[in-house]
């Protein structure tokens, strides 16, 4: 358990100490609304929904958090999906967790990376800021995939590098080998509030 523990804490910090540059968020009022737009990791596939991250996520900031994952998507499905979804929502903040599924079944870095580009690039067409989120490339005890890192600094966005490889990296917070269980979701979560609390938005 301590070592459960632990392993919780050290993701945190380091998504903290990720977030001690100044805020690049704007403040999410009361009312406003965040969009979790994603696969299985979003509708929260090894656990059960009110234990997803984007569930925990309202939870903890007191906003409303509309999850919009699914499961086995990938990302040419999310870029013809995502502008429908904006216009629906109406969200304040993206939260964009995408990619896994290219990644599991060895489609094209460079066709992904066009896809996630082109979702972040509809985001900021209607002003919406985004917070992405990077997937661990297909290998063992993998950080994440470099195109995550490339998308970020060009786009400068709030980028949660490292969360979800070292919660991938911990049989504990795993329901298989590519889903989180209740207790990793709660971590992601708490990963994900955290950052936003440090760069301004909550």
């Amino acid at each position: 358990m301590r070592k459960r523990i632990m392993n919780v804490l050290v993701v945190l910090a380091v998504v903290l100490l990720q977030g001690c540059s100044d805020s690049r968020l704007p403040p999410l009022a009361d009312d406003a609304v965040i969009l979790a737009f994603g696969d299985s990791l979003t509708v929260g596939v090894g656990s059960t929904e009110d234990n997803s991250y984007p569930a925990v996520l309202g939870r903890l900031s007191g906003r409303q958090v509309v999850s919009a994952g699914v499961s086995g998507e990938v990302s040419a499905q999310g870029r013809q999906r995502l502008s429908q979804v904006l216009a629906q929502v109406k969200p304040d903040l993206l939260v964009l967790l995408h990619g896994g599924n290219d990644i599991l079944r060895n489609r094209s870095a460079a066709e992904l990376q066009d896809n996630l580009e082109a979702m972040i690039k509809m985001a900021h067409d209607v002003d919406v800021p985004v917070v992405l989120l990077g997937v661990p490339e297909k290998k063992l005890f993998s950080d994440a995939a470099p195109l995550y890192f490339e998308l970020a600094e060009r786009h400068d966005l709030v980028f949660i590098e490292d969360l979800l490889s070292g919660l991938l990296r911990d049989s504990s917070m795993k329901s298989d080998a590519v889903h989180l269980n209740a207790q990793g979701y709660r971590a992601l979560a708490r990963g994900i509030h955290a950052r936003l609390q440090a760069e301004g938005a909550l």
